[in-house]
């Protein structure tokens, strides 16, 4: 009786302990992901992505300009969706100061490339290989873009697929 009442004593403390542990590691992950995210009026975070046709884009080589920062898959029918919609908005939009970087999430090559051959895209399409954009803008749903004002702040942080009427009022927004 001694032996088993020493083991129950045992086998409780243990899973009093995970379950502390667990309780610990679930708080430290939320609280860690609300101070650590990104909000409007944040500074942008830079990065370096070399997009498609080789050529790289420094996000801070754009200050002075609006940035419409999307970032998208070639998977998501919402993303597939708003992309003409940007591609006509970047026509409007390139010579008055405002530019638009589209940042596939970790695709391949191939997947991408065809993509853009599809929908005719002439704006600069990166893919983030390493996620490690994705990681630092805290993207979990797609599609999601971020207006970036020409001091290089983020102003605004839309999630679904937009008109092309709301891409007009955001690219309006962010112009210089």
């Amino acid at each position: 009786m001694d032996k088993k009442k020493r083991r129950l004593i045992s086998r409780t403390i243990i899973l009093l302990l995970l379950g502390a542990a667990l309780v610990f590691a679930l708080y430290t992950n939320f609280t860690k992901d609300k101070n650590e995210s990104l909000r409007k009026g944040s500074e942008a975070p830079n990065f370096v992505l070399t997009d498609m046709e080789g050529k790289e884009h420094k996000l801070s080589d754009y200050k002075g300009k609006g940035v419409f920062l999307n970032f998208w898959g070639t998977y998501c029918k919402p993303c597939e969706y708003e992309m003409p919609y940007m591609e006509n908005q970047y026509k409007n939009f390139k010579d008055q100061g405002v530019e638009i970087l589209a940042v596939n999430v970790g695709e391949s090559d191939y997947a991408v490339n065809n993509f853009i051959t599809k929908h005719d895209l002439t704006f600069p399409v990166m893919i983030d290989k390493g996620r490690e954009v994705e990681n630092a803008y805290r993207v979990d749903i797609l599609p999601v873009s971020f207006l970036v004002d020409k001091e290089g702040k983020v102003i605004d942080i839309i999630t679904g697929a937009l008109t092309e009427e709301s891409i007009q009022k955001h690219m309006e927004r962010i112009k210089p």
